[in-house]
This record gives structure tokens, sequence and C-alpha cells, in this order.
């Protein structure tokens, strides 16, 4: 799906894209946008959100920032709602929000776990259910993808709690099969591996240590996960469902440590 060729895939779609100020969840906003969807762009930082939604305008796309944080039960019902009060539907949901917590497994404490589990289970597991119920109720099925990590497959180190969240992030979209595959509701995940972003960005080793070890011979771009988000939210891909799609350059078929 190369911008220079867009086929406008989502033309009078409506999607919900969060953790979407930056990076990858900004990315997929973007190229969404670009394909014709209506995008509702959130992030927990209001002035990041309303500078990726200007940002998608002034390349003519179509978006409405909101911020905040959707792993309160009130955000979640807040977004859908305004979702709906501003394009009269929801197709679809990539719901990308997520924190990374760093920790040895021996000193992890509990007040960071209760916060991991909130935004990356909670938050995740409700949000769907939220946006879901709206797409039944459309009565005309809809698209769902979850953010997960290569972390989910492969052990990382001072990434054991994250990694779980991850894991269970994947399952999540293998179970929701039964509940939303009678409505015409597809739900998948992607599995992104060493992604260049922002933050990423900021370790000057990065692309040399995961050129090193990753057999394509480089870091995942934030275009590269964007390009298979696309596709698993797209009519192309309404009969894959519960599946995990790692976009990690072959990282994990090899498993090099960056560690060592």
């Amino acid at each position: 799906m190369k911008e220079e060729q867009e086929n406008r895939l989502f033309e009078n779609q409506v999607a919900i894209v969060t953790g979407a100020g930056v990076g990858i969840g900004f990315e997929i906003a973007r190229k969404l946008a670009k394909n014709g969807a209506k995008i509702i762009l959130n992030d927990i930082d209001k002035n990041l959100a309303e500078k990726a939604c200007q940002k998608i305008t002034d390349e003519q796309g179509v978006c409405k920032a909101f911020a905040g944080d959707v792993s309160e039960m009130s955000v979640i019902q807040d977004v859908v709602k305004f979702t709906v009060d501003n394009f009269g539907r929801l197709d679809i949901l990539v719901a990308n929000a997520g924190i990374t917590t760093f920790g040895d497994f021996w000193e992890y404490q509990p007040i960071s776990m209760q916060h991991l589990l909130q935004v990356n289970l909670f938050g995740t597991f409700f949000l769907t259910q939220a946006a879901t119920r709206k797409m039944v109720a459309q009565g005309q099925g809809g698209s769902v993808l979850l953010t997960s990590s290569v972390t989910a497959h492969a052990a990382h180190k001072n990434l054991a709690a994250y990694g779980m969240t991850k894991a269970a992030i994947d399952q999540l979209a293998k179970n929701l099969i039964v509940d939303l595959a009678p409505h015409g509701i597809n739900i998948n995940t992607i599995v992104p591996g060493a992604t260049l972003t922002e933050r990423t960005l900021e370790d000057t080793e990065y692309i040399s240590t995961w050129s090193r070890i990753t057999p394509s011979g480089r870091p995942a771009t934030i275009e590269d996960i964007a390009h298979a988000a696309l596709f698993l939210v797209s009519p192309l891909s309404r009969q894959i469902m519960g599946q995990n799609l790692v976009i990690d350059g072959g990282w994990t078929s090899v498993g090099v440590s960056p560690y060592e």
C-alpha cells in the first residue's frame, strides 16, 4: 500500500487509533487517513494528539484528536461516543496504546505491575469491548487490531512483566474470534520487533545492534509496521482472524540476543 498508489480501501470507514501521538500509532493513523478513513486519533498527551492530528489534516486527511487515558473506563466510553457523535459510526479499532516497564525480575515492584496491567490489559480489553459493541449494533461488521510485541514470543532481559502482558494480548485476539466472528468482525494482532521510533532512536547503538542480529539486515521502520496493520484491518483480510503477525525482519526465527 505505497502512498503513491493509494487505493482508498478505507473510503467512508471510521477508525479509532489509540496511542497515536507519535511512532507506530501515528503512522497507522496517517496511512489509514491517506487511504480514505476518517480518524479519531487518541493519545494521553493532549498536545501530541492535536499536533499529530494536524499533520494528518495538513495532508488532506480527515482527523479529530481525542486526548485521554484509554485505560480508564470513562475515557473508553467517551472516545467511542465522540467517534459516533462526530462521524456517525465506527468500523475499525486499532488498540495501540500501551506502556513498557523495564525491571529486573527479582526487584520488580507491585506498583509497576499494577500500572502495566491497567494500561496494557485492562485498557485493551475494555476498549475492545466498547468498540465492538458499537460495531455489533451497527450490524455491518468491522475490524480490530491489537498491538503486541516480539517480547511475547522471545525472552528479553528486564522485560518479563511487559512480555507477559503482550502474550496476553495475543491470546485475547485468538479468544475473541468466538465472540466477534459471528458478527463479521475480525481481530488480529501486529507483533512488532525492533522498530525505529522516536524512543528507540534515543539509543545511539540501536540501529547498529539490531542491523547486526536481524536477518533482513535492519530494524523495522514505522512504515513497515503500518503497512502490515493496514492489511489486517482492510477488506482484504476479512477471513484472517485471531492471528499474530510478527514484523521483525526474521529476528524471532534466529533469536540472537541483543545483549551479547
